[in-house]
């Protein structure tokens, strides 16, 4: 991680701007940085959720209905932040879906549509920020993955658009500089949501998570990633990560792949079966939200 800032930077009387906040990450970090004093601007599908949760949060909060593939409407979103509370001094580029499926295979809606939010949606959120982020000499941070650095079956456009993520931001973050503000890349695991969740939950899922090692399957908590963002935040660092072992594989990205793929050789059944599974003749396939991606289930309200 990059080097602290002699003085923190402080999110009190400061506006966030955060895509994907209906539920999980977004969510979370919304709730969190309001209770330090931010103004949140919630920004996403699902409406409804978004309404509850401006609902709860109180009067520094406004909503905006979105789908981040439209940059009209980002930047309308962004004008009514502005119009709320004067300035964005921070953005969360966090919205993305994810779709189980081969490549080769996949309906070619769910690969586009998973590119199309998660890597293009990303882009047009920096598009609608970064002129008003550099003005306030503030923060961008865009929410990539550990699938930016292992490229897994079953998630391939998944992470075609999470390294395409860490590029963008890699790319904005030198060309951000003079300007004083600062652009970051965030670096997930399995963090306990109803995406990761949802992804699971179905039997190509559920096959492809045996084949990985204990420590990378298992989800780690939310607040893992939360308080990542916080901390991120207050450095405006260019890179953050969750969970802690994610650091050394970063380091270690060039080793990664390659042993990724040479256990997949040793014996290629168990990959033959979940690509049997994620076929799109598969009731899974079928199961799917065509917008957030995933398993329905996972959208589901929790009882």
């Amino acid at each position: 991680m990059s080097r602290k800032n002699a003085t923190p930077f402080d999110v009190n009387g400061r506006t966030v701007f955060i895509t994907g906040a209906a539920r999980g990450i977004g969510a979370e970090t919304a709730r969190r940085l309001h209770a330090k004093g931010a103004n949140v601007a919630l920004v996403g599908l699902e409406f409804e959720r978004l309404e509850e949760l401006a609902a709860q949060l109180g009067d520094r909060s406004v909503s905006f209905e979105v789908d981040v593939t439209d940059y009209d409407a980002l930047q309308r979103a962004v004008r009514g932040t502005i119009e709320r509370f004067g300035a964005i001094d921070v953005a969360i580029a966090n919205a993305g879906v994810q779709f189980n499926g081969a490549l080769a295979t996949a309906p070619i809606e769910h690969v586009e549509r998973t590119l199309a939010v998660n890597l293009l949606g990303v882009w047009r959120t920096d598009r609608a920020v970064i002129e008003h982020i550099s003005a306030r000499r503030g923060y961008l941070l865009n929410i990539s993955s550990l699938t930016a650095i292992t490229h897994a079956p079953l998630l391939g456009a998944y992470s075609t658009a999470k390294a395409g993520v860490e590029a963008l931001s890699d790319a904005l973050r030198l060309e951000t500089l003079p300007s004083g503000a600062r652009v970051g890349c965030a670096y997930f695991g399995f963090i306990d949501t109803d995406l990761v969740r949802g992804g699971f939950a179905g039997p190509s899922g559920q096959a492809a998570r045996s084949q990985m090692p204990g420590f990378i399957g298992k989800p780690a908590p939310l607040a893992k990633a939360i308080d990542a963002i916080e901390d991120g935040i207050e450095r405006r660092a260019a890179r953050i990560w969750a969970p802690r072992w994610l650091g050394p594989m970063l380091l270690l990205r060039g080793l990664v792949q390659p042993l990724i793929e040479r256990g997949v050789e040793r014996d290629t059944k168990p990959l033959a079966e979940s690509l049997r599974l994620a076929e799109p003749t598969a009731d899974e396939v079928a199961g799917q939200d065509p917008i957030l991606g995933v398993s329905a289930r996972a959208h589901e309200p929790k009882p």
